[in-house]
């Protein structure tokens, strides 16, 4: 069961409460004020993100209700008609309705758009030769030459315990793991080194997404917990994707971008 959910859960099996409504009615027309206090006592990191998510709300909501006002406008036709009217309607003009588009799709189009976004949609290939090489010592290996050791920077999570090398056939070096990344957030302008969480999606290959390969380009999620992020619910977010904008391989360290 995902993170956070024992409420969701304890609601399904036991029923809620006889006054949750009611409940949630004032909690909701406390919103509020408590929204308020904390835009006056929140300081640094905290206030910024708070205002920055409040500035994005209000301009959803202008354009919203700008959606709404322009719904049924009625424009007056001033071209000239194709054909010939006779002249008891010459002096009449031909309304039009110009119908905007309902917000909530236009929400939904741009969440969509949103989602799909990454700062580096294209990357350079990679080819396996760059990406592996083979293994040619032992008895039996030499022979066959099956092995092979990635020569690119990857992620293990820490309960990862290696295979038995007999049969181990792609060796992920110990001074090549990468266990934090600095991650920058494109709003507030910060850079914070995070803990990697696991790799999301490779580029390359979804055999390189299953190593943890960490290439430019690579969508990784990473620990967000220190930034005090929280969902429309109240609940607390623990992890957010990020993007490898840089070389790992060649500088030593792995830089992302946060997604929005």
């Amino acid at each position: 069961m995902p993170q956070n959910e024992y409420i969701e859960r304890w609601q399904k099996l036991h029923g809620k409460r006889l006054d949750h409504d009611e409940r949630l009615r004032k909690r909701e027309a406390r919103e509020g004020h408590k929204r308020s206090e904390q835009s006056q006592n929140f300081r640094g990191l905290r206030a910024k993100l708070m205002h920055e998510k409040r500035r994005v709300e209000k301009i959803q909501m202008k354009k919203r209700i700008k959606a709404h006002e322009e719904r049924n406008v009625k424009a007056a036709d001033n071209s000239d008609p194709s054909t010939p009217l006779p002249p008891y309607l010459l002096d009449r003009n031909d309304p039009q309705n110009a119908k905007a588009l309902a917000s909530s799709i236009k929400d939904k189009r741009n969440e969509k758009a949103a989602r799909f976004s990454v700062p580096l949609p294209k990357v350079r290939g990679i080819s396996e030769e760059e990406m592996f090489s083979v293994v040619k010592t032992g008895k039996k290996t030499h022979k066959k030459a099956w092995k092979r050791v990635i020569t690119k920077p990857t992620f293990v999570g820490n309960d990862f315990t290696r295979s038995n090398p007999k049969v181990e056939r792609f060796i992920r070096p110990m001074g090549l793991r990468q266990k934090t990344a600095h991650v920058s957030h494109p709003t507030l302008g910060v850079t914070l080194k995070l803990p990697i969480l696991g790799v999301k999606k490779n580029p390359q290959d979804p055999m390189y997404t299953r190593l943890g390969v960490l290439t430019k380009g690579t969508v990784i999620e990473v620990n967000v917990s220190e930034l005090g992020m929280t969902t429309a619910g109240g609940k607390v977010v623990w992890g957010r994707y990020a993007q490898i904008t840089n070389n790992p391989e060649n500088d030593g360290t792995v830089n992302a971008l946060l997604l929005a």
